[in-house]
């Protein structure tokens, strides 16, 4: 049986105990929920189409040189691909004439012209003063760019079959003369130019006559194919 001293004693530590405990407790918080920040609503944008770049313009240029030649061993002659004007330009700056179908017929030389950029220009084999008949080119000319190729057409530089020594200059003269008086419109004087000069310097008995017919008829045309 417990004394009421130890009782008291006894009630004391429990006291004590029970003090001790209250005051190391720890109590944990809850944890505070933090709010999840909602995502941003989506603004819409418009689309709107793309304004188009506007295209660089092509530059002007020949995809390809149209060429003069023949496949009968040279009298009847016909361009091979087509002419374009890309406009005046330096050295170049001669009026053309056009077809129905606005492609270049003639061209007229300016003074300073050169005859490789007016080549450029209507994008022509280069040697339109050979088919022209001249070794070179002057102001008020008037270049015939595509040859009929049913009419006659006779070299600057000599006949086809010229042969060794032959007598080019008085040659060339005579077919300058003969493309002057064409161009005159003196049809006499292009007949008596060619019996009397250039005649006796062929030998081919087929340009002979081709020529001779052109000649006879006096058409101004195969004339100037012929001689200017």
């Amino acid at each position: 049986m417990l004394t009421p001293r130890f009782s008291v004693a006894l009630a004391a530590v429990g006291l004590a105990a029970l003090a001790l405990a209250g005051c190391t407790a720890v109590t944990t918080p809850q944890a505070a929920s933090t709010p999840t920040a909602s995502a941003p609503a989506a603004v819409a944008t418009p689309v709107t189409e793309a304004t188009p770049t506007p295209k660089a313009a092509e530059s002007e240029s020949c995809s390809s040189l149209s060429e003069v030649s023949s496949t009968d061993g040279g009298l009847y002659w016909t361009r091979r691909g087509t002419l374009r004007d890309l406009g005046a330009r330096e050295f170049a700056r001669g009026e053309v004439t056009v077809d129905a179908e606005g492609l270049p017929v003639t061209y007229t030389v300016e003074a300073d012209d050169v005859m490789a950029v007016v080549a450029e220009r209507l994008c022509a084999y280069p040697t339109l003063d050979s088919m022209n008949h001249r070794r070179d080119i002057h102001p008020g000319q008037v270049l015939w760019l595509t040859p009929d190729p049913d009419s006659p057409w006779i070299p600057y530089y000599g006949p086809m079959d010229a042969p060794a020594g032959f007598l080019q200059i008085p040659y060339q003269q005579a077919i300058e003369s003969a493309g002057a008086a064409v161009d005159a419109g003196d049809v006499d004087t292009v007949r008596a130019i060619w019996h009397d000069t250039l005649k006796p310097m062929f030998t081919d008995q087929g340009t002979i006559a081709a020529v001779q017919s052109v000649v006879d008829s006096g058409d101004l045309d195969a004339l100037r194919q012929l001689f200017s």
